[in-house]
């Protein structure tokens, strides 16, 4: 596939530094500084220009394109990057859009404007968040095969039931596969033998309600799923995950100093309780109960506001803490301090988007641990070497590092075991290796 990327911030350095190795890319960028570390850093064509211009797009290859992403920091800007591309290709394109309103607009007419997909960061990282609040203990979670298969990693506490067990003890659910686990920079790939620590961070794959049933074993006792939020910041993140919340039906504040915003967000949030005041004032927190939140999510306009909230919040006496952060190079900082879950909005936007690439087989993947490993779902044809024979077999002929966590067949979900026969046109979705992960698609 030939993919043209316009826009190299973090969005788009990321998204081609994913495809570059098993698609041809070129990226688009106006600054001849970033033109130029992408020449030096990667296989890619880098071209200098406006990509909303046609003669730009000519440039980069638009006669041979097969897919245009448009990630620039201006959401007009990506959309007219769109329309442009449908002037002289076919390609299928997509904008990255940061207001909800233009994605509420673009959903009332496909194709609006040469748009062919839209994603709205702000909406992934609320859904991410209001997912990831749904069961206790857990750092990650999507969803596969039209709901029918989850994907869950959850943090193994000290005291937990699971914790100095072997897999073979603890593997006692019908529909749960246990995939792997990540130990400090190490990720092991789980067997039988394998033995779970407090501190690892462990990856299943199963119905939901195996998943669910999981969690409530795994969490130790007063640990329970979250029923009350309490959001800081009412930025557009913060807004769109009360949002989120409101509409799953949990209790949730948001607090928030600006009059104006604050006032906005009571008149849209019917639900949601709005209070008018700083964040980092701690005599308020303790008046406002703030300990009594099952998590409190961080979502103020800088990583260094979300990181002190975030640290006042522990300090209280919240356990778990949800950070929104900008910067990755944050991240082993937050997870240092003790912040339970990380959210960021260019690793959301990257992996819906990278998916795209992904048409031969691949229906759906989300990255894990920041790209170490990807869950993804493909659909087996006649020529998979697991087709028509029982996965002990068959999976011999798998990279290394690769599991079949679960099989979606005719709307059924089946759970692989050694002597399970995969049919062509099963949907499997499968743990994988970033290392190997193009390797085991040639395969799969």
């Amino acid at each position: 596939m030939y993919v043209i990327v316009v826009g190299a911030g973090e969005v788009g350095w990321a998204i081609a530094a994913t495809l570059q190795e098993s698609h041809d890319v070129a990226v688009i960028d106006r600054d001849g500084t970033v033109v130029a570390a992408l020449t030096n850093s990667m296989d890619v064509l880098a071209v200098h220009g406006d990509g909303s211009e046609i003669d730009t797009l000519r440039a980069a290859g638009l006669d041979d394109v097969d897919l245009v992403v448009a990630c620039t920091d201006n959401d007009e800007t990506n959309i007219v990057i769109c329309g442009a591309a449908k002037i002289e290709s076919d390609a299928f394109t997509i904008a990255r859009v940061s207001r909800y309103s233009l994605l509420e607009t673009w959903g009332l007419s496909e194709g609006w404007l040469g748009v062919d997909f839209m994603v709205c960061t702000d909406i992934l990282v609320a859904q991410a968040i209001c997912r990831i609040s749904g069961l206790p203990a857990v750092q990650d979670v999507d969803i596969f095969a039209g709901g029918l298969v989850r994907m869950a990693e959850f943090d193994v506490k000290p005291g937990s039931s699971i914790a100095n067990r072997a897999v073979r003890e603890i593997d006692i659910y019908d529909s749960l596969t246990f995939a792997a686990l990540f130990r400090g920079d190490e990720m092991l790939i789980l067997t039988g033998e394998s033995v779970i620590e407090a501190g690892d961070r462990i990856v299943v794959i199963g119905s939901p309600d195996a998943i669910d049933t999981f969690a409530d074993d795994l969490t130790i006792p007063d640990h329970e799923a979250a029923k009350e939020i309490v959001i800081l910041g009412a930025s557009v993140i913060g807004f769109h995950v009360a949002r989120e919340f409101e509409a799953h039906e949990y209790r949730t504040r948001l607090i928030e100093h600006d009059h104006e915003r604050a006032r906005e967000a009571a008149e849209a949030l019917p639900k949601t309780l709005v209070l008018e005041t700083d964040a980092t004032d701690t005599e308020f927190l303790a008046s406002a109960h703030i300990a009594e939140a099952d998590i409190v999510v961080a979502a103020l306009d800088s990583d260094e506001k979300n990181l002190l909230v975030s640290l006042l919040a522990r300090e209280a006496g919240v356990e778990r803490t949800v950070a929104v952060i900008e910067k990755i190079e944050y991240l082993e900082l937050f997870e240092t301090v003790g912040v339970t879950v990380t959210i960021n909005p260019r690793e959301e936007t990257a992996e819906q988007i990278v998916g795209f690439t992904r048409t031969d087989l691949t229906e759906k993947i989300a990255f894990l641990e920041h790209d170490r490993a990807e869950v993804i779902e493909v659909v087996v044809d006649a020529d998979s070497v697991l087709a028509g024979r029982e996965l002990a077999e068959s999976t011999l002929e798998l990279p290394e590092r690769v599991v079949i966590g679960a099989i979606s067949r005719d709307g059924e979900l089946v759970t692989p075991r050694g002597a399970t026969v995969v049919n062509p046109g099963d949907r499997l979705v499968v743990f994988v290796d970033t290392a190997v992960l193009e390797e085991a698609r040639t395969v799969l």
